[in-house]
Order: C-alpha cells, then structure tokens, then sequence
C-alpha cells in the first residue's frame, strides 16, 4: 500500500475511469490527487496510474507529499508466467470401452508425467487394457460400491458418469477429463495440441466474465486489454473451469448429427475467451479441465434420461451439471473460459437411434434454461457446496412438478454433495 511520509496508510478500493481536464490535473472519475488522499481513497494501483501520466505537476505533488509507491505490475503483460506444478493434477478417464491401448498410446507424450485416474464403466464386463508407462490408479465397481454403495454406484456413475468417480476421489488441486473416444488434435499448423498443457494455462490465468475483452483472453501472449477496458478490473478473476473443443466429430446433439451425417468439424479456431457472467453455456464433458478446490462439487452426475445410453448423444448429465457450475461461477464471481485445447474426437454410435434415447433431454432443456436464467443465491452461500445444495432447493421446488426426472436430479445431488463431504472428511 502506498504510504505518505511513511506514516498513515491510506486504504480503500476506487472504481475509476481515465478521463482527461483542461485544470492541468488528471482525474479519476471527478477525484485529483489532493481529493484522492483526502478522501483515503489513494492505493498503488491509482497511484500508478498518476505516475503514469508524466504531468509535472502531479509528479510534483506527489514529491512534495514524499509518497512512495510499492513498485507492483498492472498490465498483463508485465505479469509472471502462469504455472501449474505437475504434482498438482489428475488426469481422470473414465473408460466405457475395454481396450484402452491405443488411446493411451496416443496420449502418452502428452499426460505420462501426470498422475492418472482411469475409472472403468461399472456396466463394463472385459476387463480393462492398459499399457504399461503411466502412474495410473484404477477404479472399478467395487471401489464404487465401496464408497458410495451399490445403489448409488448404479444411479451416479453408469456409462460417461463414472469419470465423476475419478473428479470425488481425486485429491488434486486441478482435473484434466478426456472422453476415451477422443485423441491428441492438430492445430492450424500441423503441430500437436497438448491439450493439458492449455487446460491448465487456461485454469492458472485469470479470467475476465465481468467485461467482455475484444481480444478474447488477454493473458495469452502477444494480446492484451482493449483500448476502453476499465483498469480497476484488468486483474481478473479465478478461472474455475476451462470448456475444450473438438475436431471431426462436434459435439453436437443427436437432431443435428442425423440431419447433417456427414458433416464434421475441421475448423481450428486459435482462441480462448471467457463466456461473460450471466451468459448461460450448454457444457461439454468430453474435454474439460476444473479446479477441485474451487469448483469440485458443482460438476456432478445429476440428470438422468430414462433409457439413457452409452454415447455422448444419449445423455444430458453434463449441459445440466455444467449449467448449475456456471451459475456458481457468476455467484462466486469466478470465471468459467471456452475455445483451446482441442481434442480430435473419433466417430462412435448411430445417431438417428440415439436420437429417440436423446429426444427427451432435448425437451427438458426448454424447461431448464428459464429455470438457470432466474436462478437467485443467497449471499450466505459462499462455497461451491452451498451453491449446489441451495440450487437442488430450488430445483425441488419449482422444476420437480414438471417432471419426476428434475426431482430424482435434486435427489442426486443432494447425495452428491454429501459423498464429496464424506470423501473429503476421509483424506483429511
């Protein structure tokens, strides 16, 4: 904090436009220099920005006043790299196919130095296929039973959903989840995407849902903030989760795939950008990465389709998990970011048939959205739990009579919440 004559601290946060006078002081929202300090509004961010000026008499000033600035970075590009230690990620699969040789195989430049959790379908009857070369734990229906018992082993973690397995347990900072059916893309230039490498670029980097920046994610090198972006809010934000993309194959749902069977997706759009607060997002399960300590709870198994099936077209757990994590997200003022990595996901399934399993999540959806777009938190709910539970509340309340899918979905995560309790409690 800035300090004058090395004595009184002068605290307080200013949100600040740059403007210009004609009185030969630079004013910050009506406030120069003198009527900062008297009003104890000076901190080093303001002041930085009257150094920055280069007026004379406001340098003067400040002199006079013997001020001394604590010498801190403002502009993103000024920052220190964003890292993440290895030892801070899991890596979590969850394998609805047996033999895993060739994804792993394919992988392996990209996540061998990682710890890996492969977490096996409990439908799943061969045995499971991996190579040798990883630090890799393995989990199967008995561990699931174990945990959560053989009811709700059946109820949560069935097909795509046994990867929620791997984000209770997990006991790192940061979760990378890949889909089995997916492989390592290639970018506009030939050269392959470490998806992970991104996932957690994406993840150690602020994020800006607050106000929309032009140039997508301005800590990536060679952007920046916009000319207009206001610098009270240029520090950002935690980013709680990071949404990848795909090649060939889009996730798209069952309608659209049958209508259009041959198109695939081969655009490689190089950006990231934060999806603004208040902005709803249909999220994906099949190439994420999250901050646990942050955000675990709020990406679970919750929707359930009666006849749901076993390929991406025939579920809806994931939009409606990741509908109620960007709603935490707004309300904890945490940023949620879409675009890079990609991944190159391999055809699988017939979606003219999954369209009759799909058909139903794609009618609940019409009824879900308006429910998202009016949901009101507490302000005691200061954790992603609370957020969850609370949400579960309101689900319960005003979507349950509609249908009996949304009051089982209240249900679960309910249940949810109360096994990433016992989880956490259990490594503590």
């Amino acid at each position: 904090m800035a300090t004058v004559d090395g004595r009184n601290k002068c605290t307080g946060k200013l949100k600040f436009i740059l403007s210009y006078t004609i009185n030969k002081q630079i004013l910050f929202q009506g406030m120069s220099v003198p009527r900062t300090l008297r009003a104890g509004k000076l901190n080093e961010k303001i002041l930085q920005l009257f150094i920055a000026t280069g007026k004379d008499e406001v340098l003067s000033f400040i002199r006079e006043l013997n001020i001394h600035p604590v010498i801190t970075p403002v502009l993103p590009t000024q920052m220190a790299q964003f890292s993440v230690k290895d030892e801070d990620v899991d890596i979590v699969i969850g394998a609805v196919q047996s033999d895993l040789t060739s994804f792993m195989n394919a992988w392996k430049p990209i996540i061998s130095r990682f710890h890996l959790i492969i977490v096996k379908d409990p439908d799943l009857k061969e045995d499971l296929k991996v190579p040798e070369g990883f630090d890799v734990n393995i989990y199967t229906k008995a561990d699931m039973d174990q945990v959560a018992g053989s009811a709700l082993t059946s109820q949560l973690f069935s097909g795509f959903s046994c990867r929620y397995f791997g984000y209770l347990i997990s006991k790192k900072k940061y979760v990378i989840s890949i889909d089995d059916d997916c492989l390592p893309a290639k970018d506009d230039k030939g050269f392959q995407v470490d998806a992970v490498a991104q996932h957690l670029f994406n993840l150690a980097a602020p994020a800006t849902p607050l106000f929309f920046n032009t140039l997508y994610d301005p800590y990536r090198k060679g952007a920046d903030f916009v000319r207009g972006y206001p610098f009270s809010m240029r520090e950002g934000v935690t980013c709680a989760l990071s949404c990848g993309l795909w090649l060939n194959l889009a996730d798209l749902d069952a309608p659209t795939q049958a209508l259009k069977p041959e198109q695939r997706n081969s655009r490689y759009v190089d950006a990231v950008l934060t999806i603004p607060a208040k902005a709803l997002m249909p999220m994906s399960g099949i190439n994420i990465g999250f901050n646990r300590e942050v955000l675990g709870p709020a990406l679970f198994p919750g929707l359930k389709l009666a006849g749901e099936g076993k390929f991406r077209w025939e579920t809806m757990e994931d939009v409606f998990g990741g509908m109620c994590a960007k709603v935490i997200c707004d309300h904890l003022k945490i940023g949620v970011k879409t675009g890079l990595p990609y991944v190159w996901r391999q055809e699988r399934g017939d979606a003219v048939q999954s369209l009759k399993k799909e058909w139903e999540g794609v009618k609940l959806m019409e009824e879900v959205i308006p429910f998202f777009q009016n949901v009101k938190l507490p302000v005691e709910a200061v954790t992603a739990e609370d957020c969850l539970v609370e949400i579960s509340k309101q689900i319960k309340e005003k979507l349950g009579p509609l249908n009996d899918v949304f009051g089982q979905a209240a249900d679960a995560m309910i249940q949810w919440v109360n096994l990433w309790r016992k989880a956490g409690s259990s490594s503590s």
